[in-house]
């Protein structure tokens, strides 16, 4: 393994090579030649549509032009791209070149870059000329300044107008013969999902991220006659390779990028294109949901909606198949490695009320207290976990690394989670995501499962806010279905009362001027902008 990167211990990387999780699989190659290659539809992006040998000798051609420009195996490149063509190909150029992308999502801004670029001495960044009405090239110059002392940045590659810099185009070059990457080095740098400090970088190798492509494309029934609207960030996990752009693309199947996940972006594409799978947040659920009964667009095509990034409330579950006329299935998981998913013939009790069990025989999971302590059958506890896709380590951050990691290699989530008699997960919130109320916890998720079940109530996030009587005091923030009659405190509390709701988790104030629940970078409710707002100054 490269310096920075932890490996898996040799006895039980052996065990993975003899179980047939590991191969000699490498990123960015299609396991059997096509023989429709010319006229299969490879990728449908806003900017072109690209058959398999088309994509093929696009990747090629990239590849060689990044070599001939001194871009070598090993080399980091920042990849911030939208969900346009030239993610793909320079995906797919980089896997082949053996140089690895970092993949940043499109909402990072000057200080995550930065941050990226020092951390994993990345050589190049490659961006768009302007996205959602931001010119990239302007952030490209604030990192070049901030990184100069730094000595790795040499190149800006831009999709489109390259202004002073590349332009990722013009990276072109004949094909030439390149080195096979080694299967157990890293492929790629995910990035740790956490809403607070700054992301950690995540190495997933060739032959670990090649076997959760394979498995997730199995399991969801994903094959050459599929189409993936790829409505998310493709950057991220969920989207990428879940079984997302790569796995879908692996097994010849289409891959269709959407600008933005809105209903109106992704029903005209649905309708037109005829994809029949596609990943969503949970906050986007019920618009989806509510644009489904008055839309135009014909999204009967749609057979699986996969829901993951954290928890969709029972109540949104089971209207997605009525509503939305597909099969649901939800997702637990981390780009750390281990994912969950319940199963497309799983009952609707599973299906509304759990996420899901591992998507791998080789999967360990362990559900402990706070002592480290496994919890009885059903108890609530952390959830530890190691496996076949699961990394040993963050990159270059030993320090973190001693925090979340036990000595047997067993990877701490930071989620809490019942593990069920059926062997599915039921994720009950996060250790941090608890209103420490006078000494009394308060578990945001629970309390923000019964607010979703108001009808007056479109989305809901619960945070802790400074009480000086309380420590905290508990603020519920919604999004009520009609703007101009929200519902009150009063009502509010009167309502979870009537549901069983404890007293002390109850909210002690009710924000209701909200069009939207702001989001992070990788979808979840954005909690710390919610508490910077509503915390007096």
């Amino acid at each position: 393994m490269r310096e920075g990167c932890v490996p898996w211990p040799a006895p039980l990387a052996q065990e993975y090579r003899a179980r047939g999780y590991w191969t000699d699989e490498r990123l960015g190659t299609w396991p059997a030649p096509l023989p429709d290659a010319a006229t299969r539809t490879a990728v449908v992006a806003p900017d072109r549509t690209l058959t398999y040998a088309e994509l093929d000798r696009a990747a090629d051609r990239l590849a060689a032009g990044l070599h001939a420009r001194g871009i070598a195996p090993g080399d980091r490149v920042v990849v911030q791209l939208p969900n346009i063509s030239a993610f793909v190909t320079l995906s797919l150029a980089l896997f082949r070149l053996g140089a690895l992308p970092v993949y940043a999502l499109p909402a990072h801004r000057g200080a995550e870059i930065v941050h990226l670029v020092e951390t994993s001495g990345a050589v190049a960044y490659a961006i768009p000329d302007e996205a959602a009405g931001f010119d990239h090239r302007t952030l490209a110059a604030e990192v070049l300044e901030r990184t100069a002392g730094t000595g790795t940045l040499a190149h800006v590659l831009v999709a489109g107008d390259p202004g002073p810099y590349t332009a990722l185009a013009d990276v072109d070059a004949d094909p030439v013969p390149l080195p096979a990457p080694d299967p157990l080095e890293p492929a790629l740098f995910l990035l740790s999902g956490g809403t607070t400090g700054r992301p950690k970088l995540i190495p997933r190798t060739h032959a670990d991220y090649a076997y959760q492509l394979r498995q997730t494309a199995r399991l969801c029934g994903v094959g050459p006659d599929s189409g993936y609207l790829c409505a998310l960030p493709a950057a991220h996990n969920f989207a990428l390779a879940c079984p997302g752009v790569l796995g879908t693309l692996r097994v010849g199947g289409t891959v269709v990028l959407a600008p933005s996940p809105s209903p109106e972006d992704c029903f005209p594409l649905l309708a037109r294109t005829g994809a029949s799978v596609t990943s969503l947040v949970p906050p986007l659920v019920p618009l989806w949901l509510e644009i489904t009964k008055s839309t135009s667009c014909d999204i009967s095509s749609l057979r699986l909606l996969q829901v993951g990034g954290s928890r969709l409330g029972p109540e949104a579950a089971q209207q997605v198949a009525p509503v939305l006329g597909c099969t649901l299935q939800q997702v637990y998981g981390m780009a750390e490695g281990l994912l969950n998913y319940t199963r497309l013939d799983d009952p609707e009790e599973v299906v509304v009320h759990t996420q899901g069990r591992p998507l791998s025989p080789g999967d360990e999971l362990r559900v402990v207290d706070e002592d480290g302590v496994e919890v009885r059958p059903g108890g609530t506890g952390e959830l530890l976990t190691r496996g076949p896709y699961t990394l040993r380590g963050y990159y270059r951050a030993p320090a973190h690394n001693r925090a979340r990691f036990t000595a047997d290699g067993f990877f701490r989530t930071g989620d809490l989670v019942r593990l069920t008699a059926s062997g599915n997960l039921a994720v009950v919130g996060r250790i941090n995501d608890v209103v420490n109320r006078g000494g009394e916890k308060v578990p945001a998720e629970e309390v923000e499962e019964h607010l979703l079940a108001d009808p007056r109530i479109r989305a809901a996030a619960v945070i802790g806010l400074p009480d000086a009587y309380m420590g905290e005091q508990t603020c519920a923030c919604v999004v009520p279905q009609h703007p101009d009659a929200p519902p009150t405190l009063e009502e509010v509390r009167a309502a979870l009362t009537a549901r069983g709701v404890a007293a002390y988790k109850l909210p002690d104030r009710l924000e209701t001027g909200l069009a939207e629940l702001p989001l992070t970078g990788v979808g979840k409710v954005d909690k710390k902008a919610l508490a910077a707002r509503y915390t007096a100054p």
